[in-house]
């Protein structure tokens, strides 16, 4: 197979893997760079241009898009859906996954644990917010944000007002949420794989960190899931339409909750404190699955 990776930095540790599990399983794996992808659009044509030139066919596309250019990207992704290549993660899930109150909005539908969640435009209703969620405390989220960047905790009234007062100000859009004590500073990253939990690490935040991101200096170590919590991520992934994601769960009182969903999970971390070989079985559902109207949406979302 000849596989497509849109991926602005070759060099990450999780890109590497995926190419070397493809060219071990005898495919060929091109990374491109997203930004300088251009989308040429014409009646009956769609056609993806890199460089300059006209992109050969590809059988499959693994889509690495960066948040910071998921606009531009899912447009890329999309040229490439409706000239009949199979994406990996379809542009419409990763559009969902992107967007933390869409994506809670979708979990909470379909009946799946989450923390208590509000939403409001008006700060003048920071207050009311902050108590909806029994808090204080409560976590504060930009709705776009990763790898832990734009969450805050706010551990009085006062200063949870003063914090969205402060986000509504700068027109930046925030979620509020219930702050999970039980758990820790610790949660649970399951990478699903073809409505499979293929691998689960524990995460835990660093000394005074309520946040467990490895990016903000927490470590990670394997983990026995239970059937619950197993489920619990399968069912995440289904819902928002998804093949490949890592879904973060808390371990609450009351059972499992989800925190977030990742449409492009880093192998890195999971690789190393689980053993297991995720880019390697990443490939093996492509290859068989990567069929020319395969695809849910073609583009159409």
């Amino acid at each position: 197979m000849k596989i497509a990776m849109l991926a602005r930095n070759p060099n990450l540790y999780s890109h590497k893997r995926l190419v070397a599990a493809a060219e071990e399983r005898g495919h060929v794996c091109d990374i491109l760079n997203t930004t300088r992808c251009t989308v040429n659009i014409a009646s009956h044509r769609p056609t993806v241009m890199y460089k300059g030139e006209t992109l050969e066919k590809y059988d499959a596309v693994i889509p690495r898009i960066g948040a910071s250019i998921t606009n531009y990207g899912l447009a890329v992704l999309r040229q490439f859906e409706m000239g009949g290549v199979w994406p990996l993660n379809e542009s419409v899930a990763i559009g969902r996954s992107r967007d933390k109150l869409r994506s809670t909005q979708i979990m909470a539908k379909h009946g799946l644990g989450l923390p208590l969640t509000a939403y409001a435009n008006d700060p003048k209703q920071a207050e009311q917010i902050i108590k909806a969620v029994n808090g204080p405390p409560v976590v504060i989220k930009l709705l776009e944000g990763t790898q832990g960047i734009g969450v805050v905790l706010a551990e009085t009234l006062k200063g949870g007002v003063s914090i969205i007062e402060a986000f509504r100000g700068a027109n930046v859009n925030i979620m509020v949420q219930e702050f999970i004590k039980e758990a820790g500073g610790a949660d649970i990253r399951c990478l699903v794989v073809g409505g499979k939990v293929v691998a689960a690490m524990k995460r835990q935040g660093a000394e005074g960190e309520f946040r467990s991101n490895l990016h903000r200096g927490g470590s990670a170590q394997l983990i026995k899931i239970t059937p619950e919590e197993r489920s619990t991520a399968v069912r995440a992934a289904k819902v928002m339409g998804l093949n490949v994601c890592g879904v973060d769960l808390l371990r609450a009182n009351h059972g499992p909750v989800i925190m977030e969903v990742n449409s492009s999970p880093g192998l890195e971390g999971i690789e190393n404190a689980t053993g297991k070989d995720v880019a390697g079985q990443i490939i093996e559902f492509i290859e068989g699955h990567a069929a020319k109207g395969n695809a849910k949406t073609k583009g159409n979302g």
